[in-house]
């Protein structure tokens, strides 16, 4: 009886190990493949609990997620000015064909990573030799980096790899070129300060001189005027004294001669020098005894 009951237990023990060789699961993070004697047999993508054969067919998993390749250390490259650059960089790439990733590089990550590493080495090669400092610097960092994951992408497509995203973290000059180029960037500042400033200047003499221009106009045309409003005032002044003298010529006569007078006599030390008979002495010669004054 107990012989029996050790034989039923050794029956079910064999079936229960047949059954979990039998059964196993697939995550959704991964990709599994299984082989029948060392050839591949089924490449499984959705995620379940799956049927094998024993002893016959065995299974192999692989990352469905993104992973990453960082460079360890900064890559050295050439420009297409022969300067050398310091480029640290990394990839985002994950497994979209099993069936091919595991013939490409037996499923090894690691050789898909030394592949991958290979083919964005070379891209970058390639592009940074096509470009100068600066573009690579910054001018057209997003353009390289855009055509990088392309070709990068065709090539790794052929191990059953696409590339998602191909970075630039950072991108330095090494320290025997850094002096060199900021001597030169500094210069070319200095060169375009002193090309603003001769322009400003020249600007500021243009603006100089025509405000000289618009002030000799301003005090000429201000001049003109005055010289014409002085003009016409003499014409108007005249033309009352014309008008005034002209209605007693006599009076006019005898209040110009006084004004001689008194401008001749100012000072007691004053002299001058004329004929008793001379016109000048006209008024003063005869005054009438009625007070009016004659020339006889």
């Amino acid at each position: 009886m107990k012989s029996s009951f050790n034989f039923v237990a050794a029956v079910i023990a064999a079936i229960l190990v047949i059954i979990g060789a039998s059964i196993f699961t697939v995550d959704q993070r991964q990709f599994a493949i299984v082989f029948q004697l060392g050839e591949v047999r089924t490449v499984i993508e959705k995620p379940g609990l799956y049927l094998k054969w024993p002893m016959i067919q065995n299974v192999r998993y692989f990352d469905k997620r993104i992973l990453t390749l960082d460079s360890a250390e900064p890559e050295r490259f050439i420009t297409s000015e022969k300067k050398n650059v310091l480029v640290d960089s990394y990839v985002k790439w994950r497994i979209v064909d099993p069936r091919l990733y595991y013939i490409s590089v037996a499923g090894d990550e690691s050789r898909a990573k030394t592949r991958l590493s290979q083919t964005v080495n070379a891209s970058l090669r390639e592009e940074f030799g096509k470009r100068t400092v600066h573009d690579v610097v910054s001018g057209e960092r997003d353009q390289i980096m855009e055509e990088m994951r392309d070709k990068a992408d065709q090539d790794a497509r052929k191990i059953g790899v696409q590339i998602v995203d191909v970075r630039l973290k950072r991108v330095d000059l090494p320290t025997e070129v850094s002096e060199s180029v900021y001597r030169r960037m500094e210069a070319e500042r200095k060169r375009v300060a002193n090309a603003l400033r001769s322009e400003g200047g020249a600007e500021s003499e243009k603006i100089r001189a025509d405000a000289d221009r618009q002030r000799e106009i301003i005090v000429a045309e201000a001049y003109r005027d005055a010289q014409k409003a002085k003009g016409e005032g003499d014409a108007k002044a005249a033309a009352i004294y014309a008008q005034a003298y002209n209605q007693n010529p006599e009076f006019y006569n005898f209040y110009r001669s006084l004004e001689a007078y008194r401008n001749s006599f100012k000072d007691k030390s004053d002299v001058i020098v004329v004929e008793p008979n001379s016109d000048f002495f006209k008024y003063m010669k005869n005054v009438g005894r009625d007070g009016n004054t004659t020339g006889k």
